[in-house]
């Protein structure tokens, strides 16, 4: 699935909710979902962690919509490699 398409999905599914929410409201229920993620990849529960991916990436997604912007543009940001250095992999320091 492209960026894009998984994008429209969840707008379809939640748009409407997370609109009526507001970019505050939807965006303490990202970074909830970020925390559940960190305790995920801290405690190593490799089974639960596609779940807590994907669940970050739909409130991403969602807060993204909701603000206008569209993630596959977004993206773009890192096509020609850092964007501080244009290298792959990074060259930078630190």
């Amino acid at each position: 699935m492209e960026i894009s398409e998984f994008q429209r999905l969840i707008e379809e599914i939640y748009f409407e909710k997370d609109q009526a929410r507001g970019v505050d409201g939807t965006f303490r229920w990202f970074v909830e979902e970020v925390g559940e993620l960190a305790r995920g990849l801290r405690a190593g529960e490799r089974e639960a962690l596609a779940e807590e991916f994907a669940d970050t990436l739909a409130w991403l997604s969602t807060l993204a919509s909701i603000s206008g912007v569209e993630l596959s543009h977004a993206a773009r940001k890192y096509a020609g490699g850092c964007p501080k250095c244009a290298q792959r992999p990074c060259a930078c320091d630190g």
